[in-house]
Order: structure tokens, then C-alpha cells, then sequence
């Protein structure tokens, strides 16, 4: 049996590649410029910060948990680096400082759900409420710019022909799929989504497997809330709007249960890529952006009955 769930695992991400090459070749027929270094640069990185927290999601969901605080914690982090860089001109100070903005916060997450026993559904819509309000209360509503130009850097900057953002975002890939394939800590994410109690009685501690993957959430989307923040050039209280539904569309598209116990990282990868080439190229044959939320929104009804029906077949 598992045997047989790995194959369709990997027939269904088999799946994902192919309609992805489709897709760029369908948009390369549709409009030649889409095929461009520097259109195919744009879309990874518009991915990279999405498949940067997507990582983080697919460990939060596959433990049979959601978060939703993940769009306003993107603004909050990043407006706190931005206030900070541009008050003091210290870089290092202001990464620090959004990358510990966004540990408490999974550390809430986590104990609020895994001691409190609140869902995360509930517990990371609060977060997600206070959160933006905060991005408000500490701007005034007013975006925050500043003036450092190596600050910027982090968003728009190159390493020779690659986009940084690009790069960061490989290394936290390898982090993931090192963590939840390589390391005892991924079977444990793995065994508490499946069967939690289960767990429990094999001496595994749930609650300590909770709230590190909902830190490792916090930090990967705070550093998904840096480039998001240096890319736009100011910090914007209104940032990160819809950013958490992005990556949970990414992540089932992917292939992880909703219900929990089995995903990939590098599945989730995949439907990263997917989603950002479908908005890439529906923008550039001119399809209308809220068309587009209505075919992003049909993907996810799809991806979620294809899910559910592999259940069912099992």
C-alpha cells in the first residue's frame, strides 16, 4: 500500500511537470515574449517568495494544521525592518529583527494551538487580525521608505545573472526537503499529521512537533515578507494581502492533504512554478485580473476533489 500511494505520488507531480511544460508552451505560441531571460527571470522571482512561506505551509499543513496569519505577518515583518533600517541604517539590525518578529509570532501559533488546543484555523485567524491592525497602529496607514540602496538589494538585487530572491529561495528548498526527508524531525512532522494520538504513544511529543513547525512558518515568511517588502521599495501596511491563500493554493495544488500525513515539499515547489507561469502568462495575453482569481479559485476546488477522491479510492 504505501508502495502503491508513493507511485501516485509521483505520478501526480509526474502530472504537475507535464502540464507545466504544456502551459509555457502554450504561452510561448500565445505571445513570443513570454519566453524571454528576463520574462522567465520575473517568473521565479514572483515564486520565490511564495514558495519561500510555501515551504513552511506544506510542514504546517501536513501536520493536519492551517495558517492564515501568513499574509500579515509578510506586512508586518517587513515594515519592522523597514522602520528600523530606516531609523538607524543598520541592514543587519532590521533582518534580525523581522526574522524575531516572525519566530514569536510562530511561537504564538504554535502554543496557542498546540497547548491552548485551539485550531490553528482560529488561533492564526486572530493572529492574522491583530497583526494587520498593528501594521496600521505603527504606520499610521503611511508607507515607510527608506534610503538605503544595499537594503533594496535584497529583493531586486542580482548575483551575476541570477535574481537574489531566486537564490534565497533555493536555499530554503534545500532546507526543506533536507528537514522533511533526511532528518528524524520530518518523520515526526509526518507520523503527528497522520495519526496524532498514534504519535503521542510512541513517545513522540506533538506538542513540541506543533509549535517548531509553526516557528519554522514564522521565519520563512518573514523572510518572504523581506524581498516582498524590498521588492515594492517601501513598506506598505496593506502587503502580504492574500499571501497566505497563495501559498495554501500552492501547496494543495502541489499534492499535500488538506487532512494532513503526506505531502512534499518538492510537490509544493512544483505548484508554486505552476501558479506563478498560469498568472505570468494569463497577464500577458491580457486575460483579466479577476478572471484570474476566478480561475486560481476553480484550481483549488480541483486540486482539493482530485485529493479527496485518492482518498476515497484508497
Amino acid at each position: 500500500m504505501n508502495r502503491e500511494k508513493v507511485k501516485i505520488g509521483a505520478l501526480r507531480e509526474l502530472l504537475l511537470v507535464i502540464i507545466l511544460i504544456v502551459m509555457c508552451i502554450v504561452w510561448t505560441i500565445m505571445n513570443k515574449n513570454f519566453a524571454t531571460v528576463n520574462n522567465v527571470m520575473n517568473i521565479l522571482r514572483v515564486a520565490s517568495y511564495t514558495a519561500i512561506a510555501s515551504v513552511g505551509m506544506t510542514m504546517i499543513i501536513i501536520i493536519g494544521e492551517i495558517d492564515l496569519s501568513a499574509g500579515s505577518l509578510v506586512c508586518v515583518s517587513g515594515l519592522s525592518a523597514a522602520l528600523i533600517v530606516k531609523g538607524t541604517n543598520n541592514i543587519v539590525l532590521g533582518i534580525i529583527a523581522a526574522l524575531v518578529i516572525g519566530a514569536l509570532v510562530g511561537l504564538f501559533n504554535g502554543v496557542v494551538c498546540a497547548i491552548g488546543k485551539l485550531p490553528g484555523f482560529i488561533a492564526t485567524l486572530a493572529s492574522m487580525t491583530i497583526l494587520r491592525g498593528i501594521a496600521y497602529i505603527i504606520t499610521g496607514g503611511n508607507s515607510v521608505v527608506w534610503t538605503n540602496q544595499m537594503f533594496s538589494k535584497i529583493g531586486t538585487g542580482y548575483v551575476g545573472p541570477i535574481p537574489v530572491p531566486v537564490l534565497i529561495m533555493i536555499v530554503v528548498v534545500i532546507f526543506g526537503v533536507i528537514l522533511t526527508t533526511k532528518i528524524r524531525f520530518g518523520r515526526y512532522i509526518y507520523a503527528v499529521g497522520g495519526n496524532s494520538n498514534a504519535s503521542r504513544w510512541s513517545g513522540i511529543s506533538v506538542e513540541k512537533v506543533k509549535i517548531i513547525v509553526y516557528v519554522i512558518m514564522g521565519v520563512l515568511t518573514s523572510i518572504a515578507g523581506l524581498i516582498i517588502t524590498t521588492r515594492l521599495g517601501s513598506g506598505q501596511p496593506s502587503a502580504g494581502t492574500g499571501f497566505e491563500m497563495d501559498c495554501i493554493t500552492a501547496v494543495v495544488v502541489g499534492g499535500t492533504s488538506m487532512a494532513g500525513g503526506k505531502g512534499k515539499v518538492m510537490g509544493t515547489i512544483v505548484g508554486v512554478l505552476l501558479i506563478a507561469t498560469l498568472t505570468n502568462g494569463m497577464t500577458l495575453v491580457g486575460i483579466d485580473t479577476y478572471w484570474q482569481q476566478v480561475i486560481k479559485g476553480a484550481i483549488i476546488v480541483v486540486a482539493v476533489l482530485i485529493d479527496s477522491k485518492g482518498k476515497s479510492a484508497n
